[in-house]
């Protein structure tokens, strides 16, 4: 029995002795902290945290479905933008292409606005001709029994009898037997003028010699009889109206504009327009009348447009819509460089000369075309323009966001800004940008609120209180003092060298720009006050010298604005010289 075992524990330990032997020459584990298995980096690059891309605002540590509408969570990326001011954000390449951010240029150029005008066609006042009795008479015969009859200057319209028209007449054939160049004589021929008659009937009448006891009444111009207020067998009064004609070679385009199409529209402006009764035609006028008031009922402001209407196509009463195009300037006229060094009569538009005089038509002198609100310099500065996408509008502020340069991944930064009028698909931009600067045309309200997602401050709230978040106020307090001093010393120049100083030392200082006018530095110069004020009230270790906040009640229309200055003899920045010592002492800090 004993020797059966010896085989049995022999076999089991040579099978040990290969097993350790196989140990000690197989290669290192794959499991080795030297290189790591693609799982275990895998578990070290596992984003900790998830979120949905319907409802950012659920952030889970660990993948799964949205609680609120199931969908899969996404990672969200952990990369910091703690060096971010508050209205900026960072994102990567991917997030931009899947938020479809696009951006464009700002430039400089005179945007073209298309107004849209609706109105109607009517007479020429001007063209107006009416006809009344100009002694008692009595119509034997009308020639013109209906109205919308044309007429040409000298056609009979009506013969009359009169017996004070024969008595005239003999009056004047007596005076010419006697003398012809005699007083007598051209006092009764001027009655007869001012009845009406034309000289050549007069001077039939004297040819003949024999006065008529009939008259026949005829067509002082060309038009349209529109209006006949006789028939044959009555007898007229002095002054009773008989006729009216109308020339219809030229009319009368009356629109309606909006107050906010006002600085695209100018005297002399060319107009095309078109009417339903004649489709695929247009026809062309000039802007001769802009009203000066408003019609408080509609809100809207009659433009009068001289309309030539030689081949009598179009016809008053026609509905019209008009269409005028204008290259808006920065100051707000229209510019027209066809106008350089031109005189225009302000009555007449079509009267455009080369140099000063009188109007041919009514005798006017003629104004430059700079006084109706054209820019004559054809080298004039374009104004700036960003497309009307970039704007995000919040009742009375106007928010966009740029693309910040030079940086490693997209940057964006909101900023508010003034614009002007707006001119078809773009706004022209008052201040608040530059020439080069690259706006958010697409996704600017993704931006915002992946702003809000992040915390920071949403560029569409309006502030209830200074937005300004001060990284380093010992730095700024040495150039805000020199601001305030320059302010109240009404420098503009020193006080544009301030704020550049200002923003070199905090790059998220955006309220204070390096305006042309010292009312638009002191608004942003009462915002980055208040700032300073909440900063130093919170915490007064940040200064290292005494200074005064001051108060003034009176500034920005009563509402009144406080400062800090380095001295406690109070200058005031809001008002400078003129009231330069407004104000009371507030606190010491």
């Amino acid at each position: 029995m004993k020797t059966k075992t010896y085989p049995i524990i022999g076999v089991i330990a040579l099978l040990a002795i290969t097993f350790l032997l196989g140990r000690c020459t197989a290669p290192s584990s794959p499991s080795s902290s030297a290189d790591p298995t693609p799982s275990a980096t895998h578990q070290h690059d596992e984003p900790s945290t998830w979120t949905c891309s319907m409802h950012p605002q659920v952030q889970q540590p660990e993948p799964g479905d949205c609680p609120i509408c199931g969908m899969d969570l996404i990672p969200l990326s952990n990369e910091s933008t703690a060096d971010l001011g508050p209205r900026s954000m960072s994102m990567s390449e991917s997030s931009r292409a899947l938020a479809d951010i696009e951006t464009s240029l700002i430039e400089r150029r005179f945007p073209e606005a298309e107004i849209r005008l609706v109105g109607k066609l009517d007479y020429d006042e001007t063209k107006v001709k009416s006809l009344t009795a100009r002694f008692p008479a009595r119509i034997d015969k009308l020639f013109v029994n209906f109205a919308g009859v044309p007429v040409a200057k000298g056609d009979h319209l009506a013969r009359v009898y009169s017996p004070v028209l024969l008595a005239a007449q003999s009056e004047l054939l007596t005076a010419h037997r006697y003398d012809p160049q005699s007083s007598a004589t051209r006092a009764a021929r001027e009655k007869l003028r001012l009845w009406d008659l034309l000289p050549e009937q007069i001077d039939s009448l004297i040819k003949n010699g024999v006065a008529q006891d009939h008259f026949e009444l005829k067509a002082p111009i060309n038009g349209i009889v529109v209006s006949k207020n006789v028939n044959e067998g009555d007898y007229l009064k002095t002054g009773q109206p008989l006729f009216k004609i109308v020339d219809l070679d030229q009319l009368w385009l009356r629109l309606d504009a909006f107050e906010s199409d006002l600085p695209w529209l100018k005297f002399g402006q060319t107009v095309t327009f078109s009417v339903e009764a004649i489709p695929g035609q247009t026809f062309q006028g000039i802007i001769a009348f802009i009203d000066p008031e408003l019609d408080r009922k509609t809100r809207t402001v009659a433009v009068r447009i001289n309309v030539p209407n030689t081949d009598r196509k179009l016809k008053p009463g026609m509905f019209a819509r008009a269409t005028a195009h204008s290259r808006l300037a920065q100051s707000g006229t229209v510019y027209a460089p066809e106008y350089a060094g031109k005189w225009i009569s302000p009555m007449h538009p079509e009267i455009v000369k080369d140099h000063a005089g009188q109007c041919d038509i009514c005798g006017m002198d003629l104004v430059p075309a700079e006084q109706l609100g054209y820019v004559q310099d054809p080298n004039a500065q374009a104004p700036l323009v960003i497309p009307a996408s970039a704007v995000l509008r919040t009742g009375k502020r106007a928010v966009v966001y740029i693309q910040t340069p030079n940086t490693d991944r997209p940057t964006y930064e909101g900023r508010e800004i003034d614009l002007g009028p707006r001119a078809g698909d773009v706004y022209l931009v008052t201040s608040g940008l530059s020439e080069g600067d690259r706006v958010v045309t697409r996704g600017a309200f993704k931006i915002d609120s992946a702003l809000q997602i992040q915390a920071k401050p949403s560029m569409m709230n309006p502030p209830t209180q200074s937005t300004i978040q001060l990284t380093s106020p010992q730095k700024i307090l040495p150039h805000y003092l020199d601001l305030q001093a320059a302010l109240a010393a009404d420098d503009l120049t020193a006080a544009q060298a301030a704020i550049a100083a200002i923003q070199a030392s905090d790059s998220h200082i955006h309220e204070l720009h390096a305006s042309d006018t010292l009312a638009t530095i002191r608004a942003g110069f009462e915002t980055l006050s208040n700032a300073l004020i909440e900063t130093v009230s919170k915490n007064p270790d940040v200064i290292d010298t005494s200074i005064y906040q001051m108060h003034c009640p009176m500034a920005f229309d009563n509402k009144g604005a406080s400062w800090l200055q380095s001295t406690p003899e109070l200058r005031n920045p809001y008002y400078g010289s003129m009231m330069l010592t407004c104000g009371t002492l507030e606190k010491e800090f």
